[in-house]
């Protein structure tokens, strides 16, 4: 699709996808911030932010873009955490971070400075905790990001987040993202990208095509869905085959993949896509999807397996809201089980979490739930203790099928090698 012009200059008009995008993207990064600065011993933490597309940094109704966000949350949340350490009894924690903000069009990086200034002359100001170095880069993603890579390896920022806003245009390629999340072990990456995109991992001879190579009929599904046209946006069944073709192509890029697309009125045109090397950003990720419910949407099923698609099922779109969590909920209570079958009899919650976080889109207070709820499943404690409350599972905690168990018999016996 056509590149999207904007007047940075002038101000940017706010659409509505974008609106939710930096929603989501506020309340993670804050999300993040707290969850990587409450180890009471704690007294730093050193991050990098590379927004590869930054834009200017305000639309035209006043609205704070990616780059003013970073700022703005930065300032107000280690603020937020230091508070809370000083009611805990702990000691307060500074942190340095260093923000990379880039963009090909010279009048967005040059608007973008003047857009920031007063961010950062408060911060300066009012924040003596917080430590942040800016540096505005004018140049295409692909060329300035071999030399953010070698700056930030040599600077040693163990902690790094990418947000690659793409303006709906493809300028990211697969062999990035992957060489992003396997040069840090601490990193995290936002993409967007439109819908349209997806036509590009697909070759015009389907014979040829490289994308799901293992599965042909699905394969042969999503070109007769794409012989459909214009429409083919707003039918749920094709975002479905969608989906799974976005998660097939880039799940070897992260252990931790998010496939959702933005929730929109008007059409799913695009995804906003979360990577992570750690189950608990994807955890956290979820809970935020869930506290911003219908602002982003799955096709698929609600439990484990997220991305097996079945059109003749109507419950497939799953929007994060009450009514999905119960179908999670639901499905959860049959497919964990059967996971921990597959296991023996017991798993250690935090191979569990690292089973599973790649293949649900549940809210991680319904998957405890379930834990204790499971009239099949045990919790138990290090010493052997039995948890009874969801909110007190820990990673030491082991996950065992009860001896007297409502499904599961040792062997199948209408399952032959021969």
């Amino acid at each position: 699709m056509a590149k999207k012009d904007y007047d940075w200059a002038g101000g940017a008009e706010l659409d509505e996808h974008t609106r939710r995008k930096h929603k989501i993207l506020r309340e993670y990064f804050r999300s993040y911030l707290i969850t990587r600065c409450q180890l009471p011993q704690q007294e730093r933490f050193r991050l990098a932010v590379v927004d590869g597309f930054s834009g200017a940094g305000l639309y035209k109704c006043g609205t704070f873009g990616s780059p003013l966000i970073f700022l703005d949350v930065l300032n107000e949340t280690t603020q937020q955490i230091n508070i809370q350490r000083a009611a805990n009894g702990m000691r307060p924690i500074e942190i340095e971070c260093y923000l990379l903000f880039n963009d090909s069009e010279k009048i967005a990086i040059e608007t973008l400075k003047t857009n920031s200034a007063a961010l950062l002359a408060r911060i300066n100001g009012e924040n003596d905790k917080l430590h942040v170095k800016v540096e505005y880069l004018n140049q295409k993603f692909s060329q300035a990001y071999p030399k953010i890579k070698a700056f930030l390896k040599d600077a040693k920022y163990p902690n790094v987040l990418f947000n690659l806003d793409q303006c709906g245009y493809s300028k990211v390629n697969v062999e990035t993202i992957e060489d992003i999340m396997t040069t840090w072990k601490s990193v995290e990456a936002f993409l967007t990208f439109s819908i349209d995109t997806i036509k590009t991992y697909l070759s015009v001879d389907k014979e040829k095509n490289s994308v799901l190579k293992g599965n042909p009929e699905l394969r042969a599904e999503i070109y007769s869905y794409l012989q459909d046209g214009g429409n083919v946006i707003n039918k749920k069944d094709w975002m479905g085959f969608a989906e799974q073709v976005v998660f097939e192509r880039l799940r070897s890029c992260a252990p931790y993949v998010s496939p959702f697309s933005i929730n929109n009125p008007d059409g799913w045109r695009y995804w906003l896509m979360h990577f992570a090397n750690r189950p608990t950003a994807r955890k956290v990720y979820n809970n935020i999807l869930h506290d911003n419910s219908s602002y982003q949407a799955h096709f698929g099923r609600s439990g484990l397996s997220m991305l097996s698609f079945n059109p003749a099922e109507e419950s497939n779109l799953y929007l994060f809201d009450d009514s999905s969590r119960e179908s999670a909920k639901k499905a959860l209570h049959d497919d964990i089980p059967r996971l921990i079958d597959q296991h023996g009899d017991v798993i250690n919650i935090e191979d569990f979490y690292l089973s599973i976080y790649n293949e649900t889109p549940a809210h991680s207070d319904d998957i405890h739930s379930v834990l204790i709820e499971n009239t099949d499943l045990e919790v138990l404690t290090p010493t052997g203790n039995l948890r009874r409350k969801p909110n007190t599972i820990r990673l030491g905690d082991a996950l065992r099928l009860k001896s007297q168990r409502t499904m599961f018999p040792m062997f199948s016996p209408d399952r032959k090698i021969l």
